[in-house]
């Protein structure tokens, strides 16, 4: 009886036709550099170390696994021009998709707040119990705007607030860079302004809860999240964009992110856009890094646009929160589930995605480093890649590993997996090299 009414809700649900409701205003100064842009970037921190923080998809384990690395940020110190400082005061960007986007944007509206109030406010909460009792609730089979509203409604309320990217801005913390997936064409899609000006829309009245909203809606599950294509708001191709074409012709790889970025400036075509989880075209936030500094020209010419010095150090930390459980299929004869197998394939396909954006990873940093640096100044690379596979133990991998990618963790797993996030980063050889060269030192901790 069970399965027959949750069959026929479904289909109650597949019937009804829902459309996105249109948050995203028309852009009234076009390119104006004013709102929450990219530039934003070298205007945090000391100046002596750009630091930059990658947070992957994976639901609430990833937000909590990205929630223990800011804490042991915090509480490390390093040593700049002779002062004492927080390494977490010299992050300058968080790039993030799906469940790592609640932390990075909960970070980018209320700052330390965060080490008060997120494990209740979202990471120790049953979200996916929340969104259920809305989804169940007959007052909502029949309405036009689907399932994705009632999250945001959920998340703007309980997580968000109401902010806007405006607030965020106002903030003046790190720069929060939030990605999603075009549904239409494939295109990786960062809630920045530069991003907002190929829409000719203006991001500062977004709602934040919006855009994680769009970096977390699950295909299927969720309805995407829809944004309008403004017309043509004058002033041409931007020149970043030209440049970029011509940069790409002897680069495939950019070439085919220059033609995806290009689809938005077919009015007529694509007068809506449709976002979905970002996890679809980069589960570990990294490639919205290497498309903007290659775009840029590579890590001298971004420097250059940002109007900034060479650091010394250029470091990039990788939160993966990435699993790799045993199949519980190979445990009998019996065939697989559709859902086992589609998730077999999909899990197949993602590891393998991850691993080559971080070998591209590997490949662009020390070359952005060579880059920046000047006869004056030698940029040093870091990179530094954390994940579950880092635990040696079989028994503590096993555990994080069976940790579901859903909104519903409990406390013993949030507490790990935040306990984890705070171990892995302070072994991690290459985080260590880096704080040798700074003489920092990790703190006890609150």
């Amino acid at each position: 009886m069970r399965s027959l009414c949750a069959g026929l809700l479904m289909l109650l649900l597949s019937g009804c036709a829902s459309y996105g409701v249109v948050d995203n205003e028309a852009e009234t100064e076009t390119r104006s550099g004013h709102g929450y842009s990219l530039a934003m970037s070298g205007t945090h921190g000391s100046g002596d170390v750009t630091l930059i923080l990658a947070f992957s998809g994976g639901g609430t384990r990833a937000a909590a696994f990205a929630y223990g690395v800011l804490q042991e940020l915090r509480d490390t110190t390093v040593v700049i021009d002779g002062t004492p400082r927080r390494l977490l005061d010299e992050v300058d960007a968080i790039s993030s998709v799906s469940g790592g986007s609640f932390t990075s944007a909960y970070y980018g509206l209320f700052g330390e707040r965060i080490f008060d109030d997120f494990e209740q406010v979202f990471l120790k909460r049953n979200i996916e119990s929340e969104l259920l009792h809305g989804l169940l609730n007959p007052l909502s089979w029949f309405r036009s705007t689907g399932r994705t509203e009632m999250a945001v409604g959920l998340y703007q309320k309980t997580v968000f607030h109401g902010k806007t990217f405006a607030d965020m801005k106002a903030q003046g913390g790190p720069l929060i860079v939030i990605n999603a997936s075009d549904l239409g064409y494939g295109v990786r899609f960062s809630f920045v302004q530069e991003y907002f000006d190929l829409l000719c829309s203006d991001i500062s009245s977004y709602p934040v809860a919006r855009a994680v909203a769009a970096s977390s809606a699950v295909p299927v599950l969720f309805n995407p999240v829809v944004v309008r294509n403004y017309s043509d708001c004058g002033g041409g191709k931007a020149v970043w964009m030209k440049a970029a074409e011509q940069r790409s012709l002897d680069n495939p790889e950019l070439h085919e992110v220059v033609e995806g970025i290009e689809t938005f400036a077919d009015k007529e075509t694509r007068q809506y856009v449709h976002f979905v989880d970002g996890g679809i075209t980069d589960n570990l936030g990294l490639r919205a890094l290497y498309e903007v500094v290659e775009i840029a020209g590579g890590g001298g010419d971004y420097l250059k646009r940002l109007h900034s010095m060479p650091p010394k150090r250029l470091v990039i930390i990788s939160v993966d929160a990435s699993t790799d459980p045993e199949p519980e299929m190979d445990r009998s004869a019996k065939q697989p589930s559709l859902g086992e197998t589609i998730d077999a394939m999909s899990s197949a396909q993602l590891h393998r995605y991850n691993t080559a954006t971080q070998e591209l990873m590997q490949e662009a940093i020390p070359r952005w480093a060579r880059q920046a640096s000047t006869p004056q100044q030698k940029v040093e690379p870091h990179f530094i890649n954390l994940g579950f596979h880092d635990f040696l133990a079989h028994d503590t991998l096993r555990f994080f590993n069976r940790i579901p990618t859903s909104f519903d963790l409990s406390d013993e797993q949030v507490d790990r997996l935040i306990k984890a996030g705070r171990e892995l980063l302070r072994g991690n050889s290459e985080f260590q090299r880096f704080l040798a060269e700074l003489g920092g030192k990790h703190g006890v901790g609150r």
